[in-house]
């Protein structure tokens, strides 16, 4: 028996746990509170995609009597061979038989339909693959193939990370949903309820905590809260996680509380751990942190509780287990290592700091808690949550899901990492700060970053400045060659329509996108229309920005706001340009294409022009960059270990000097730098001051002082040639 089930509803990723119940489970423990969580989500899709599922959706199918397109009549006459092939395929999605990956790549094997037309035009991409990731490129496109087949011919609303997603989007009344949840259920919602029941009955929980990051959970977490209320009317069920976070502030339809009893805002652990206690153990003072609840037959909100939310240093260690970790599926859903990051591999998730610490750009929710209340964590905590992580889940892979992780804790939390020679890999999002200079993100490297994704917006001055994005394009140009140079793969999120945006800046946009995709300084990148919403300071003073919301009464979800840009301009024909450009460029194809050929004359309603951005605006930028401005401030460490040291003699025109040589073993390569012998010894002892598994900390300033306590000069030494062969292999100014 446990007190609580967390329950993350279909649907999110496939390839590893949505964080929430994870981080509130971790939480729980240290109240000695009992839970229990599951991924519905995973455990539904493993149920339809399996040989016995098949066949019950070949069955539904069947009996349906409709028209269906040719490509779903074709999936149908395949039938035996998916069924025959689906318990191969999803096993090794899930890392097991990967044998079996030349198979999948031999013609014949999987069943095609029409996610395959399009593999001729790429021929040249998937032969430069590993089997491995051909292989799952191309289950990848079987299990979309079946995917289109349940949407067309079982569940129109049916997709991998979402569902029915349509109802949650800009409800701002109850009654589509409310309409929806007397319908007799789907089959994928019979198939949810299933495997709920089961855990209920194994668990039998007295509450039963659903969370709801995103539109595409809602409709099924309110199936689940429904038949929970249908056959255990004696637990309670609470609602919390982003979706009511940022869409359910304003709610006051009291038929929401038919299926939940309470709904929590924000951080979650405060609000729940008062539910618990003013439910469970029936305290007769009722004080509540952040939650509705139906009292007296209308919604209220109870914000009584004077308490404070626990600090990030408290809220315990996210806590993976009873989650199926190993039954998770891997996708590779394009063909770009850095895109594939958020579908392939099983990522454990962690935050480096709470909210975010720029907190300014003007369409951002900074009105709201999960962005504004910014608080980092400790790098030592840090990395005492990673450790832990690793022991419970066997997995080395960290995905940290900041707003934006902060330049500063991302050195300390690296140079703890390499202090305790831990292996591991990780990924993070960030702004394209000018803190990430070549040095750090070398350091970053070594401690295992692979990849950072952060968001280029608009890539026009004039517009990121009017977003207060606090950054140029100059400047991220630099900042994503620094990553590039280092090995970290860069994605950029990209916007556009934004309030007042030209067709003209938008074009200019695509053209710096264009030469960061040639000049390889980027990875991989998404477009996405501008989206104005209630928390943002463009939706609270939308006249500044020359755009008009509409007014609609609001008794449910209260973000996506429709507005009429005062331009004129339809951003919407812009779309489909954008993102076939960026596929391209993604592929390593399309630069020699002018950007306003993206675009079908047809698809368009005025004339597009050219760019008015010079051909090597982007390179220029790079080469501009200063090498040798050093922060007086600055930390120096050494990566490197101690070397071998050997002296010698130089004579030249009757005059001898003594010389030091050092020699660095590295990894495939021997470094050699020598230099006079009294300023090598210095040397010698000031690395292994500076080494990382020290635990001094010396700026630049203090070297400098200690070098000239002994000798003159000190600029000259360090931008000497022997020093910067040390600068290029471990000797880092961060």
């Amino acid at each position: 028996m446990k007190e609580i089930l967390l329950i993350t509803p279909p649907f999110t990723q496939l390839n590893t746990p949505y964080p929430a119940t994870a981080y509130l489970k971790g939480f729980l423990n240290t109240k000695n509170i009992s839970s229990f969580q599951m991924d519905l989500g995973i455990e539904v899709i493993l149920n339809l995609f399996s040989e016995r599922g098949l066949k019950a959706l070949y069955y539904i199918a069947n009996k349906k009597d409709v028209i269906i397109s040719e490509n779903s009549q074709r999936i149908f006459a395949l039938k035996e061979d998916y069924i025959k092939t689906i318990d191969i395929v999803i096993p090794f999605l899930q890392g097991k038989n990967v044998s079996i990956a030349r198979q999948i790549c031999s013609d014949g094997f999987l069943p095609r339909a029409s996610r395959f037309d399009h593999l001729s035009k790429i021929d040249w991409v998937l032969r430069s693959m590993d089997v491995q990731d051909k292989a799952m490129y191309l289950a990848t496109l079987y299990l979309e193939d079946l995917s289109d087949f349940i949407v067309e011919c079982i569940d129109e609303d049916f997709g991998f990370s979402r569902y029915a997603e349509k109802l949650g989007r800009s409800a701002n009344t109850f009654d589509p949903l409310y309409e929806r949840l007397k319908n007799q259920r789907t089959y994928i919602d019979t198939v949810t309820v299933r495997i709920l029941d089961d855990r209920i009955n194994d668990t039998q929980p007295k509450m039963v905590g659903i969370s709801v990051p995103f539109p595409g959970n809602l409709y099924s977490a309110f199936r689940c809260a429904q038949w929970i209320k249908e056959n255990h009317p004696e637990i309670k069920v609470v609602m919390g996680g982003g979706f009511p976070t940022t869409e359910l502030r304003s709610i006051s339809d009291p038929r929401v509380f038919e299926f939940f009893d309470y709904i929590a805002l924000d951080d979650g652990e405060l609000p729940l751990e008062l539910i618990i206690s003013n439910t469970l153990n029936n305290n007769k003072k009722k004080e509540f942190k952040r939650s509705f609840l139906l009292e007296n037959g209308k919604v209220s909100f109870n914000n009584s509780s004077t308490i404070k939310d626990y600090k990030q240093s408290d809220i315990g260690t996210p806590d993976y287990s009873d989650l199926l970790l190993d039954r998770y599926i891997s996708l590779i859903e394009i063909a770009n290592p850095m895109h594939s990051l958020w579908s392939n591999g099983r990522w454990n998730k962690l935050t480096m700091a709470h909210g975010c610490y720029w907190g300014k750009c003007t369409f951002c929710d900074t009105s709201l808690d999960y962005i504004k209340a910014y608080e980092a964590n400790n790098a030592k905590i840090l990395v005492d949550r990673i450790e832990q992580v690793m022991s419970q889940t066997g997995t080395a892979g960290f995905h940290f899901v900041d707003e934006a992780a902060p330049p500063a804790l991302m050195k300390a939390m690296a140079l703890e990492i390499i202090r305790r020679k831990l292996n591991i890999i990780w990924w993070t999002n960030i702004r394209f700060e000018k803190s990430f200079t070549k040095d750090l993100c070398i350091l970053l490297k070594k401690s295992g970053c692979i990849a950072v994704s952060g968001g280029l917006e608009v890539a026009s001055d004039r517009l990121l400045k009017l977003i207060q994005k606090g950054v140029t394009v100059d400047q991220v140009a630099r900042v994503t060659n620094n990553f590039t140079d280092a090995g970290i793969m860069v994605h950029a999120y990209l916007m556009f329509g934004f309030p007042t945006q030209t067709v003209q800046e938008t074009i200019d946009s695509l053209e710096m996108i264009r030469q960061m995709f040639e000049q390889g300084i980027i990875q991989s990148g998404f477009w996405h229309q501008f989206a104005l919403t209630a928390h943002s300071p463009i939706g609270l003073n939308p006249s500044k920005y020359d755009i008009v919301p509409e007014k609609n009464k609001i008794s449910f979800a209260h973000n996506d706001i429709q507005f009429t840009d005062k331009t004129g301009i339809v951003h919407d024909q812009f779309s489909f340009g954008l993102k076939k450009s960026i596929y391209n460029f993604m592929h390593g194809v399309g630069f020699d294409i002018p950007v306003q050929d993206w675009f079908e004359p047809k698809e368009i309603n005025s004339k597009i022009p050219k760019t008015t951005i010079q051909k090597d605006f982007i390179k220029q930028c790079i080469e501009s960059e200063d090498q040798f401005a050093v922060k007086d401030s600055s930390q120096i460490v050494w990566l490197g270990e101690e070397p071998s040291v050997s002296y010698f003699t130089k004579t030249k025109n009757g005059m001898s000097w003594e010389k030091i040589q050092l020699s660095f073993q590295e990894e495939g390569e021997k470094v050699e730098v020598s230099m006079d012998k009294k300023e090598g010894e210095w040397l010698l002892k000031i690395l292994k001051r500076l080494s990382i598994h020290e635990n001094e900390v010396l700026t630049f300033t203090q070297v400098k002082t200690d070098f000239e306590n002994h000798f003159e000069n000190f600029e000259i030494f360090w931008f000497s040639k022997p020093l910067n062969v040390l600068r290029k292999h471990g000797l880092l100014v961060l």
